[in-house]
């Protein structure tokens, strides 16, 4: 993992430098694409059962897609961890 030159710097009162700036960025495209992705899965389970959705979607994409997924979600797992850790202690 990444150690940050600015984990110690604090925001108040000074701009962002480039690299924070495209990490702000890289993150609301992150929150977007997140939402993106939550509103296409919501609307295949409203719309198609989930029996049809795997006999008809390609078994290797698929399974691509679900490895993928699964790698996201445990990384969003520990950044949740942090962020819950870190809470406790400010």
């Amino acid at each position: 993992m990444k150690t940050s030159p600015h984990s110690k710097k604090g925001l108040a009162g000074r701009w962002l430098d480039v690299e924070e700036t495209r990490l702000v960025s890289d993150l609301r495209i992150m929150h977007s694409k997140v939402n993106e992705l939550y509103n296409v899965m919501e609307n295949l389970k409203q719309r198609h059962d989930e029996a049809d959705i795997v006999k008809y979607a390609d078994y290797e994409a698929l399974g691509e897609d679900i490895r993928k997924v699964d790698e996201t979600y445990l990384w969003f797992v520990k950044v949740k961890e942090r962020r819950d850790g870190s809470k406790l202690g400010d």
